[in-house]
């Protein structure tokens, strides 16, 4: 495993990281604590020592199976969660940004991971009036000062994105960013990215798969049962993906699988620290560690340790 360092911050991070919000149920399947427990314990074997969250993947049901999972353990994770939505069926959430509100979110989310502190605590995909509702930075570096939250971030809204919020990071006291980046949704590179370096920011690459397309199993044909998020995506932004896949195809080499192959691509970018692409077997936190052995990722990465 590689690592690098996030941002302007302290925490080493493995260059591959666990995203989780497939343990919320809304991704097809229902996990058991056995299995999460694999998952992470596996993980770990390979050197893998983030994994990001958020308490409206299940009502804080992911950040629970976590916290099980993790528990006697806690030290040897990073541990990234979110603020700012509430659950709700149907793949809908309630968005609440106001301090008390995000303040009860955190003591939850604690609870729920079984911990007393978070690496990493992340406005999650708001727009800019939430990002500035009054008071809501401050509660935050009060809960920073209290050591309930070792670093904030900024998780960035996948459909509106936003040059304000991650150019005002630094400003709120923001180490990190989030972002979907993969080989076929390329926005941030430019001005988020340039934004990022220059001020020194943590980035975390999201849906660095595209959402288990750049695996390269799916055809146009693909179905998706009613409890995956996937059933509800319109029919030509389906297409679309299948296309922009098959166009790329010729860049993987070949005998590499394609989806260590995206993986590694993302982590070429000198402004990327860590993608977190989801998994539902121990095979497959396996294959995603394995993309560290590709050549691709680099080891004179300006944040490598």
């Amino acid at each position: 495993m590689k690592y690098r360092r996030l941002g302007k911050t302290d925490i080493r991070v493995s260059v591959i990281g666990i995203g989780t919000w497939q343990l919320g149920g809304e991704w097809g399947k229902i996990f058991e604590q056995a299995a999460v427990d694999a998952m992470l314990e596996k993980a770990a074997e390979l050197g893998v020592n983030l994994i990001d969250t958020a308490e409206c993947y299940g009502d804080h049901l992911s950040e629970k199976l976590i916290g099980q999972a993790l528990k006697g353990r806690r030290e040897k994770w990073i541990i990234a969660t979110k603020f700012g939505h509430k659950f709700k069926p149907n793949f809908e959430r309630d968005c609440l940004f106001e301090p008390a509100q995000v303040q009860e979110q955190l003591e939850e989310s604690l609870r729920s991971l079984k911990t007393d502190y978070l690496d990493l605590y992340q406005f999650h995909s708001g727009n800019d009036e939430m990002f500035d509702v009054p008071g809501l930075w401050e509660m935050l570096r009060k809960q920073v000062k209290a050591g309930k939250v070792r670093h904030l971030g900024v998780s960035i809204s996948r459909k509106q994105g936003s040059m304000y919020q991650v150019d005002k990071s630094s400003t709120v006291g923001a180490e990190a960013i989030q972002v979907v980046y993969n080989r076929i949704e390329r926005k941030p590179e430019g001005q988020i990215f340039d934004s990022c370096i220059r001020q020194n920011l943590g980035v975390l690459a999201r849906v660095p798969l595209a959402s288990g397309f750049l695996s390269g199993k799916y055809s146009k044909d693909a179905k998706f049962t009613g409890s995956d998020v996937r059933s509800v995506w319109p029919d030509n932004e389906m297409n679309e993906h299948v296309e922009e896949v098959a166009k790329v195809q010729s860049e993987v080499p070949q005998g590499t699988p394609m989806a260590q192959w995206a993986l590694a691509w993302c982590l070429r970018h000198p402004a990327v620290t860590c993608v977190i692409p989801g998994c539902k077997t121990v095979e497959q936190v396996e294959l995603n560690a394995m993309a560290t052995d590709l050549p691709d990722i680099r080891d004179d990465h300006p944040q490598a340790v």
